[in-house]
């Protein structure tokens, strides 16, 4: 797990390596154990480190194989590298490190771009060819780690954050109108190959993209799995189902043990992170350190979820720490978690998984967590509907989108509106892709591909690299998805959602953390702003970089801090905060 950075000329020039300093400087929570720079003609690579696999300087990067003719700079975790590495042994290739990262080049070698469909993990990386000059870059099937890029006619810069291609200096930073609509209408949900700046872009997931010297390129997609069931599912009963999942479950959270450090659990005392901690007990892990986060009760709302993460950690004998967070500490720990993001993020979980990584961070270097789940097997409220839908675009829209393309062009000042309803005829369109017949699986497409990718997935990974540590989401194993995405959507809705997923976490974990209302992250501080955090948006809001950028209506301003706690987006996300996010995110970047 680490930071990427690069450049790749093509004008005739030589990639600077002041440039690539400036990009890794950025990156330097990302990876504090290493830095290094392989910087050739037209082409150069940073890397920060985080020793995780083969500790020792053989798996440094960039790596380059100078007999292979290879250079590598990669961010992640390739769970299979162990057997991969065999299997190219058996093909005649020669090893001198011991990691995942040396792997990835003699794959390459071996079977080319279509090497990235025989990884398990996550992963985005850059390779360079010496001897065709082309560089390819692939991205992990659900987006876990992030690639951003921004190219030119004459050159292209790559990094795993967003702030680090801004800190190359040459970047376009006007905020791109259609970002800008998916931002305030799709909750917060910029997709792929967008960001709110015009000047830089993101390679899609499960994308492979191969430039050559003169700056065109190609990309490929290489999983994108069917919904629905395959020959011989219709006959399979609940219990087998039941069971086919479990036995994924186990292979997915096994796999993502694999490490030369220890590795936690972030237990947020739901039934998803409780059936990790519960499946690593089943396989014989002992002294397994757990951890939780909790904060100040607001308008009536419990801000802490201990009653139930105790309750698991008590049962499983973990050394479980509980983080409490007061509300003056929160305030003072905003603007390092809006710095941290890549992109703006709405979400209030942002500031708590900021705050649990510091934490976490002095104990371990490794954790795994339960995002994925929800997405993957149908645990949000606005799944059931889906089921009876007659208009499923519109179900879905009016379930999970913030406000309408008509209220949102009253809420923008007049030069910022997209022109037409772009954040629509997404989901419109994505809902007619093939592959994806009844309404909920087309819900729960457009949520695992696209919504999870830059919500939950990105704040996880912006969150935790923030502090150098590295979190791993079993539930996103490519494997256990596709066979998710076989599972009858009733058999997912059960139950209030999930229902195939309790019916394994029953044979598993103890049954009161299963039969209760679902939680989230509480934060309510952000929800109902007051006092304090309400003054910081005011003056945020306010200021003369606000003024003068005129993102929103005045009018629509001050409606909102009337009242702030009156004006709920449909998802309970507070409208001032959406909007002062945006701004805040603006200015920590120096926008």
């Amino acid at each position: 797990m680490c930071g990427i950075c690069g450049e790749i000329r093509f004008d005739g020039g030589f990639a600077s390596p002041d440039r690539i300093a400036a990009m890794g400087g950025c990156l330097a929570p990302r990876g504090p154990d290493g830095a290094g720079m392989v910087v050739r003609g037209r082409v150069g690579f940073g890397h920060r480190r985080l020793k995780i696999i083969d500790l020792s300087e053989n798996s440094a990067q960039p790596m380059a194989d100078p007999e292979l003719g290879l250079t590598l700079a990669f961010n992640g975790c390739i769970y299979n590298y162990p057997e991969l590495r065999k299997e190219l042994q058996g093909l005649g290739y020669r090893f001198f490190s011991h990691g995942d990262t040396e792997v990835i080049l003699k794959a390459y070698h071996a079977w080319g771009r279509d090497c990235v469909k025989r990884f398990h993990g996550m992963f985005a990386f850059a390779i360079h060819e010496r001897e065709s000059g082309r560089v390819m870059l692939a991205r992990d099937r659900f987006g876990i780690k992030p690639l951003y890029l921004s190219q030119t006619k004459d050159r292209l810069l790559l990094a795993s954050s967003l702030p680090a291609i801004v800190a190359s200096g040459e970047v376009d930073t006007a905020i791109d109108p259609v970002a800008l609509h998916h931002y305030m209408s799709f909750h917060a949900v910029v997709p792929a190959p967008l960001t709110i700046l015009k000047g830089v872009r993101k390679l899609p997931p499960a994308t492979t993209r191969m430039i050559q010297p003169d700056g065109s390129f190609d990309d490929e997609t290489f999983w994108a799995p069917p919904f629905g069931l395959q020959a011989g599912d219709e006959r399979r009963s609940p219990e087998e189902w039941r069971d086919m999942v479990l036995e994924a479950l186990r292979k997915a959270v096994a796999r993502r043990m694999v490490a030369d450090v220890p590795v936690g659990v972030l237990l947020s005392g739901g039934v998803d992170s409780s059936l990790i901690v519960g499946l690593l007990a089943e396989a014989g892990q002992t002294g397994l350190s757990t951890f939780s986060i909790g904060f100040e009760d607001a308008n009536g709302e419990v801000g802490n979820e201990f009653e139930y993460s105790d309750l698991v950690a008590k049962h499983y004998d973990t050394k479980h720490h509980k983080i409490f967070v007061p509300g003056l500490e929160l305030l003072d720990n905003l603007p390092g978690a809006i710095r941290a993001m890549s992109e703006p993020m709405v979400s209030y979980d942002n500031i708590g998984f900021y705050l649990l990584s510091r934490e976490v961070s002095k104990h371990i270097k490794v954790v795994q967590s339960g995002q994925g789940a929800d997405e993957v097997f149908a645990g949000y409220h606005w799944y059931p509907p889906m089921a009876d839908a007659a208009d499923p675009v519109e179900t879905y829209r009016r379930a999970f989108f913030d406000r309408t393309h008509e209220t949102l062009s009253r809420q923008l000042q007049p030069r910022w509106h997209a022109g037409t309803d772009v954040s629509g005829a997404f989901v419109r369109d994505h809902f007619a892709l093939p592959g994806a017949e009844d309404p909920v699986a087309k819900a729960l497409r457009i949520d695992s591909q696209v919504m999870l990718v830059d919500d939950p997935v990105k704040r996880v990974d912006n969150m935790t690299m923030a502090w150098g540590l590295e979190a791993r989401v079993p539930f996103l194993d490519h494997e256990l998805a596709e066979l998710a995405a076989r599972i009858p959507s009733s058999e997912k809705l059960k139950g209030g959602g999930k229902g195939v997923l309790k019916d394994v976490a029953r044979l598993v974990i103890p049954h009161e953390v299963i039969d209760r209302k679902k939680g989230y992250f509480p934060v309510p501080q952000l929800k109902y702003l007051s006092g304090p955090t309400l003054d910081m948006v005011r003056d945020t809001m306010g200021s003369a970089r606000a003024r003068e950028r005129g993102l929103f209506e005045p009018a629509y301003l001050d409606t909102l801090f009337a009242d702030p706690a009156s004006h709920i987006t449909p998802l309970q996300g507070s409208e001032l905060w959406q909007a002062a996010l945006l701004e805040l995110w603006l200015q920590e970047q120096g926008l």
